[in-house]
């Protein structure tokens, strides 16, 4: 005798004995995110130690604390294993406001420029 299926009551996903004990990444992940985090903090102390100046040395230093930021997030606050509304959420309006400051930074050197030119008195 051939067993019915029964179509009314929900399938159990397949990961929820996962979320049942609970998910959890590996402390290898955790030990190389931490070396990758200290080999980029040795980078930016390094730019320091060099005296690197100018454009160069802001670079560097905004480039170095934007990558550690980013394995912090990703890794130590899980945001690598959220969904993308989750993630876009959380970053995508940090990325507008630096995205409008850019907008303001051009503006005001416009902005003074035009002052610049005529609002200053002949001598």
């Amino acid at each position: 005798m051939a067993h019915a299926v029964n179509h009314s009551a929900p399938a159990e996903p397949a990961s929820a004995d996962v979320h049942a004990h609970g998910q959890q990444p590996s402390i290898k992940l955790y030990l190389v995110v931490w070396g990758w985090l200290f080999v980029l903090s040795t980078f930016s102390y390094l730019v320091d130690y060099l005296q690197i100046q100018g454009y160069l040395r802001w670079g560097l230093i905004l480039l170095f604390m934007f990558l550690k930021a980013g394995l912090i997030i990703a890794v130590f606050m899980h945001m690598a294993w959220e969904r993308l509304s989750l993630i876009y959420a959380v970053l995508l309006p940090p990325v507008v406001v630096l995205v409008f400051l850019g907008i303001l930074l051009i503006e005001a050197n416009y902005t003074l420029l035009t002052r610049m030119t005529f609002f200053v008195t002949a001598p």
